[in-house]
């Protein structure tokens, strides 16, 4: 096929044309942003800490902006099926992902291949918080850490430990624990936190790691027993539960973080907006003392600061994972 002179010296006028024509409907749609629902994914199971702590701090988000966030949970494959349609969806800031380490740095670390990468498809908007962690027990299991120790190093790997899932936070944290003690445990692997946290309350499993934010209420309705906490000071939502330091036992501190993420490439402006509204969010008085009660400490960050946690987080646990031979289910 071949192009007439006219032909030619019209495509190239209308080519920046067309250009000059789109950079502003493309501004204009970034100065009019929202201008419709944004969907939220939660690639985790409803009642979990990312569920809980997402819609608490877009619910403001939200009202602040006067927009709408549609939060859906879709868990599967520890996370990993609602990441990838984080990182498919359309880049231009009406798809976000209220996304945890857990998922980032713990399940693609484990996975043999994911189909998007967690360091490079993914624009950081925000952390929205920390994630407090406390070791619980059955009632009528162990009563103390101390009683828990003595019963692994007497019968090992007699001692069941439930988890949200193969190399979940709450794997790698048990397996932390076990080789500080040098104890060794058998561990039952849940296809998510909330129904293993349920069957460690009804007696089905005796001991597990759990986000204070799902396990506090079983705690109050005096379902579960707390342990020990794995941090360097007590938590003000569980004034009465020692740290591993305070019973005497290795230095312990183990906790993880909730993000808001977007899928790659979306705009500059769009992220820089959410990221000053999850930091208005999280000034809220009623916003941190809501997180806090659900035991999620407030923590907001820069976009930069978010991609370098989820970076040395990724490296250090998928050494854990390496090191302590986790395998796949």
């Amino acid at each position: 096929m071949t192009f007439s002179h006219t032909q030619v010296r019209r495509a190239l006028l209308s080519a920046p044309l067309l250009a000059v024509l789109a950079a502003p409907a493309a501004v204009f749609a970034q100065a009019n942003y929202p201008a419709k629902p944004i969907q939220v994914i939660v690639p985790l199971q409803a009642g979990s800490a990312a569920d809980v702590g997402t819609r608490v701090v877009l619910g403001k988000v939200g009202e602040n902006m006067g927009a709408s966030f549609a939060i859906e949970n879709q868990p599967g494959a520890s996370g990993l099926v609602g990441a990838d349609r984080i990182a498919r969806a359309a880049p231009d800031g009406y798809t976000l992902g209220g996304i945890t380490d857990s998922v980032l740095n713990y399940a693609v670390n484990l996975a043999a291949k994911t189909s998007f990468d967690p360091l490079n498809d993914f624009e950081p908007v925000s952390r929205m918080a920390n994630i407090a962690w406390v070791l619980v027990a059955n009632n009528n299991a162990m009563k103390t850490v101390n009683d828990m120790v003595a019963q692994a190093q007497a019968q090992p790997r007699k001692l069941d430990y439930a988890s949200g899932g193969n190399g979940s936070p709450h794997h790698i944290a048990m397996e932390l624990f076990s080789a500080a003690n040098k104890v060794q445990l058998t561990h039952v692997p849940y296809k998510g936190a909330t129904q293993a946290t349920a069957d460690v309350a009804g007696g089905q499993v005796p001991v597990m790691f759990s986000a204070v934010s799902v396990a506090l209420p079983l705690i109050k309705d005096g379902k579960l027993r707390a342990l020990a906490q794995p941090a360097e000071r007590r938590s003000s939502l569980l004034p009465d539960v020692p740290t591993f330091t305070e019973v005497g036992m290795p230095a312990f501190s183990f906790s993880t973080w909730l993000g808001l993420y977007a899928p790659k490439g979306t705009p500059k402006p769009i992220i820089d907006r959410l990221n000053a509204e999850v930091a208005r969010a999280l000034s809220d008085p009623a916003v941190r003392d809501r997180l806090m009660g659900l035991g999620l400490d407030p923590l907001p960050s820069t976009p930069a600061q978010l991609g370098e946690l989820t970076r040395t987080g990724h490296a250090r646990i998928g050494k854990v994972i390496r090191d302590a031979g986790i395998k796949a289910e």
